[in-house]
């Protein structure tokens, strides 16, 4: 039968029964929807006219119970032909109070807040539907009941449609449906609430007020948090502890502190709540000292504290840390006997491992006697804080055989240690455990796993977790560029930058950090000028990170102007950002001013950390300042960090390239054990210094002791067989390096393999062999071609060499003083002045030869034929005096190697005069006579100057070390340590 609804259930409805039907059909009312995020107020009409099938006046029935002895009958309704039983059941005593209509309400209103206690949400709209049958008269009691059990059962929008059926709304009913918004999370719409009811002129109550606070603090609304204050002062509510306790709370989650503090005083009475809410405000803000200090006035006032006080103080002591305070707090949870509950074992845990003592957060922990997900969590976390990478992947499986389910940062802490500590297998396991937790969706997680692939280089399977996520903030972005550094894949990282703008996020220092890296990798100085621009808009170029990162960018695309700029405009600059300015200086070969920063680092009271070290010996290899190279080999002693294998590798090359062989050998035994960049170093330094056997060697030792060569070894032995001549042995390594090592040669090691059989005079085979080359000879190939003719004398494969590298870089002045010298050596020199026209032409000059040498830390440059020496009258007649010393000993000047065109009057003159003699003659002027020689020259010494300096080393009683271009030569007794290898 069709009925209307209105008139078939009388003229006037009891109001619930209205608000049940409106929950099941659109009744037309302003109420309230809960959408998905939040709730909002709809506007619909009132009662329109409804037709039903279904329902009827029938269909209410009254309880029937079974018998007097049946506890709970059921309820039962009748919808047209079907009934739908309920389990809802009642005893005796019930029965009696549903009779009893004036008990009844009290006794509804117990069982609604009894199902609230309990979230029985479908028990609770069971007995909703019994008071709309049984038409009972509704107070204000009940309808605040209805309106709790719906809103702590989640069901936001019944409550809200049993507020809007309330005929007198009181303070109570709305702070019951305002608290009940804010306890499921909706600070924000409890606000709103709020401020409807003050538009209907009721006022509010203390717990209003206070429930309100509340929900501001979840929001962190501050503002209107200030104008609820003003409220509370004119109500006079703020006697009210609850109230007070509100405040405090919502002023300390907003970092408001010093507010904090004036309420907290100024209540007239302080509890635990209020205690804790001006502690835990400490906390968060990272003020642990302040936070402890707090909690000695607490406990001045003989305040009881609970273990939540002592948590959070523990939280204090991890973040400051201070280990004693934790310590003394751990005893206190002993005296309380809470130290083994779950709550403050956590921050037990916490506090030990940021404290460093993780032996101790591991006993705690193991002394807890059913440790939750939380538990595990921590102590896997601060393992993974502290280094202990593999201990945390191993704690977590034993939490898998305890048979615990890990929650989301479980795993972000298990997957950040297993980036650093296992293999991209194990790692791809992990991930496949994410997925079957169910927790691949979570950020969190996502964006550990994207830094996790990006670490183990593996940038397509982070960028597939990456493209994912529905829903990505700037960490992920971030974790996305963290692997687009190096110089394969930095070309990404711009891009991904401008895909990150483009997407309307807002980058931060991090960001920033990257993509400057970047642009570091590419050497593209333009497009990180366009990145400072973005930075300096962002109001971050006062950062010290930024800005350190920023001078790396700089320094490294050859920009040190503008790496100066920024590095003196920074306020704040902390070791970091000096080492930095220092390597940039090292890099582009000005040590001096490298000393000179590091020098200004140390007034300026910052210590140096190994990479400091490292790099300022590197600058003095570069310029072969030994003075300034052991003040810093007595620092590093000082300091410490000799130990390092980067500082140790930076000495030892130090004194190898200031010419000191025996120190850097000396260093090199000390240093209990080598990895690769050491043996690298003693080798390279061997073969430099013409100790091409005890190179060999190194490398055979290096083998036997386990370490595995790289590209950068092969290289320095390959010099060794060629210095030596050995030509099979040459051949064995280099077929090594890709069939036992698994190294694909590089174009130098082809080059090495050129100038083995080149030296060896096996033209032949050395043209085949290029001609096999997996590699496309490039400059590097045919310049070691031209230099092997020199030596030899073959000036057909000269001009064939010279001519493809006039074709692949007309302005390389290298190849053409080559070709030139090579027709000066064979008298052609109607072919050397079409080569110095030729360099004329393509507006190329000859680099002059110069040496020089450092006496009382004075550096003092000679050219040949120089006449600009102040003591230029002394250094002849010295060299005049040595001259004629070496003649007696034998020494006839070979003119074959005055590249002049010239009488052999002016060739010996021009010999004579070459810049390492007169070098040689101003040392032996100005030095101790027992003090070794050390002269630099930028150019290779020629064949007569070596002969020359060998004699001098017999007649001077001497050790002369000269630094070429090439290679060091020790003259000694008559002999050098090249052994006569150019």
């Amino acid at each position: 039968m069709e009925l209307d609804f209105l008139s078939a259930h009388m003229r006037n409805p009891p109001l619930i029964f209205r608000g049940i039907i409106s929950s099941l059909y659109p009744v037309p009312k302003t109420c309230l929807m809960l959408c998905p995020n939040k709730p909002q107020l709809r506007n619909i009409s009132l009662f329109p006219s409804v037709r039903f099938n279904c329902f009827s006046c029938a269909a209410l029935q009254t309880i029937e119970p079974n018998s007097p002895s049946v506890e709970n009958p059921k309820l039962q309704y009748s919808f047209g032909s079907k009934r739908l039983s309920k389990g809802l059941k009642y005893g005796a005593k019930e029965r009696f109070l549903i009779l009893n209509k004036k008990k009844g309400v009290k006794w509804y209103s117990e069982m609604l807040k009894d199902y609230a206690t309990k979230l029985c949400l479908k028990e609770g709209k069971a007995l909703h539907g019994e008071i709309i049958r049984s038409c009972i008269e509704t107070d204000s009691h009940l309808w605040v009941s209805l309106i709790n059990f719906y809103s702590k059962c989640g069901d936001l929008v019944m409550a809200g449609n049993v507020f809007d059926l309330i005929p007198e709304r009181d303070v109570v009913s709305w702070t019951a449906l305002i608290a009940g918004f804010i306890a499921q999370g909706y600070g924000s719409k409890g606000i709103c609430l709020f401020r409807d009811m003050r538009g209907e002129g009721v006022r509010p109550n203390e717990f209003t007020l206070a429930t309100v606070l509340k929900g501001c603090s979840m929001c962190l609304d501050l503002e209107f948090g200030k104008q609820l204050h003003a409220e509370v002062v004119k109500v006079a509510g703020f006697s009210d502890i609850y109230v007070g306790s509100a405040l405090v709370d919502l002023y300390a989650k907003c970092c408001e502190l010093e507010s904090a503090v004036n309420v907290f005083f100024s209540m007239p009475e302080q509890n635990s709540v209020s205690w804790n809410a001006l502690l835990n405000g400490y906390v968060q803000a990272g003020q642990g000292e302040e936070a402890l200090r707090l909690f000695s006035k607490m406990s001045d006032s003989e305040m009881r504290f609970n273990n939540y006080t002592l948590s959070t103080i523990l939280k204090g002591c991890a973040s400051s840390p201070n280990l004693r305070a934790g310590q003394v707090i751990h005893s206190l949870l002993v005296k309380i006997g809470c130290e083994l509950d779950d709550f403050t074992s956590c921050s037990l845990v916490d506090m030990y491992n940021k404290c460093g003592l993780q032996d101790d957060a591991l006993k705690v922990f193991l002394r807890t006697k059913n440790p939750d997900t939380v538990a595990w969590t921590a102590m896997i976390s601060g393992l993974d804080q502290q280094g202990q990478k593999r201990e945390a992947v191993q704690l977590f499986c034993l939490m898998r055989h305890s048979g615990l389910r890990p929650n989301q940062f479980t795993l972000a802490s298990l997957i950040s240690a297993a980036a650093d500590s296992v293999d991209l297998i194990c790692c791809k396991s992990i991930h496949a455990c994410v997925y079957k937790f169910g927790f691949d969706s979570e950020e969190c997680v996502s964006n550990a796993l994207i830094a996790m692939y990006m670490k183990f280089g593996s940038a397509f399977d982070g960028h597939r977790v990456f493209s994912s996520m529905s829903n990505r903030d700037i960490i992920s972005w971030n974790s996305l560029l963290s692997g687009f550094h190096d110089n394969e894949t930095s070309y990404e990282g711009p891009r991904i930058f401008r895909n990150l703008l483009v997407e309307g996020l807002r980058p931060n220092m991090y960001t920033f950090i990257s993509n400057l890296r970047s642009c570091a990798s590419l050497l593209d100085a333009t497009l990180g000028k366009q990145v400072h621009a973005h930075i300096v808009k962002a109001n971050l170029g006062g950062n010290k990170y930024v800005g350190t990162a920023l001078i790396d960018m700089y320094a490294k695309c050859g920009h040190l102007d503008d790496a100066e700029v920024i590095f003196y405009r920074l306020s704040e600059k902390d070791i970091f950002t000096w080492t930095v300015v220092i390597t940039g200086y090292v890099q582009s070969d000005q040590g001096e001013k490298a000393f000179r920063c590091f020098n200004q680092m140390q007034r300026e009271a910052i210590k140096p950390n190994e990479f400091t070290l490292a790099s300022c010996l590197r600058g003095c290899s570069g310029i072969a300042s030994l003075d300034n190279g052991q003040q810093l080999h007595s620092l590093v002693i000082k300091s410490g960090q000799f130990n390092d294998m980067y500082v140790a590798s930076a000495l030892i090359d130090m004194y190898a390239k200031c010419g000191c062989i025996n120190n850097a050998e000396s260093l090199f035994k000390s240093v209990g054990s080598c990895d690769t960049v050491l043996w690298n170093t003693i080798i390279f330094a061997y073969s430099q210094h013409g100790l091409d056997d005890k190179a060999l060697e190194a490398f055979r030792t290096m083998l036997s002791e386990g370490n595995l060569p790289d590209r950068i070894t092969f290289i320095g032995v390959l010099s060794a067989c060629s210095h030596l001549g050995l030509v099979k042995e040459g051949r064995r390594h280099f077929d090594s390096m890709k069939v036992v090592f698994g190294i694909t040669p590089l174009i130098e090691h082809y080059a090495c393999m050129v100038d083995i059989l080149g030296r060896a005079g096996k033209f032949d085979d050395m043209e085949h062999f290029i001609e096999g080359m997996e590699l496309a000879p490039n400059a590097l190939i045919w310049e070691t071609v031209l230099g092997v003719c020199k030596a030899h004398g073959n000036v057909e494969l000269a001009e064939k060499a010279a001519n493809i590298l006039f074709e692949i870089d007309p302005t390389a002045e290298s190849s053409y003083i080559l070709l030139s010298n090579i027709y000066a050596i064979k008298g052609r020199w109607a072919d050397v002045s079409k080569v110095r026209a030729l360099m004329s032409r393509q507006g190329i000059k000859k680099e002059p030869g110069c040496s020089w040498v450092k006496i009382d830390n004075q550096v003092h440059v000679f050219l040949s034929q120089d006449a600009s020496h102040p003591r230029l009258k002394d250094i002849h007649k010295k060299l005049e005096e040595l001259a004629s010393k070496i003649t007696a000993a034998g020494y006839i000047p070979n003119t074959n190697y005055a590249l002049h065109n010239v009488s052999d009057k002016e060739k010996i003159d021009n010999l004579s005069h070459h810049s390492e003699r007169l070098a040689l003659a101003f040392s032996l002027m100005s030095s101790n006579r027992n003090s070794t020689v050390r002269i630099f020259k930028n150019l290779c010494i020629c064949r007569d100057c070596h002969q020359f300096m060998k004699l001098a080393s017999i007649v001077t009683n001497r050790e002369i070390v000269i630094r070429d271009i090439n290679r060091f030569h020790h003259f000694s007794l008559g002999m050098c340590s090249c052994k006569d290898y150019w």
